[in-house]
């Protein structure tokens, strides 16, 4: 008996952080610290515009005469977001992920964030199919 692949909608997380794009860096770093997080979409009067990690803050900070509590966030976040609806396969996702070698994908429903899937979301979905698939 074959199962069907599962929805990305069924592993993403669904109370997804953002922030907007002129909010100072040091802001982003915060909510990454206080919500244990990597990685946060970044919105332009509540539309998707990037993403920001916590590597590409890093980065930016990097460079001489950087002061991350004057530099907005939409100046470190990447404007080429991997997006997929809730419905997309959890195959078709990872795929993309690994291939475009992204981090997250930003999961939006009629022009809205939803959700968003990481690689630690990608992991336990393989640890939860692993232990649900592969028992005999």
């Amino acid at each position: 008996m074959t199962k069907s692949i599962p929805h990305i909608k069924k592993y993403m997380t669904t109370n997804v952080q953002t922030i907007g794009d002129e909010q100072p860096m040091s802001v982003a770093h915060q909510m990454m610290r206080e919500q244990h997080i990597r990685h946060l979409p970044v919105l332009h009067q509540g539309k998707l515009i990037g993403v920001v990690s916590d590597r590409d803050l890093r980065l930016i900070e990097t460079l001489q005469d950087v002061d991350p509590s004057k530099i907005a966030v939409s100046e470190a976040m990447t404007a080429d977001v991997y997006t997929v609806s809730p419905d997309a396969s959890l195959d078709e996702v990872v795929g993309a992920m690994a291939a475009s070698k992204h981090g997250s994908a930003v999961v939006v429903d009629h022009g809205h964030v939803v959700g968003i899937f990481t690689t630690v979301d990608a992991c336990s979905a393989f640890a939860d199919l692993l232990s649900t698939r592969l028992t005999h």
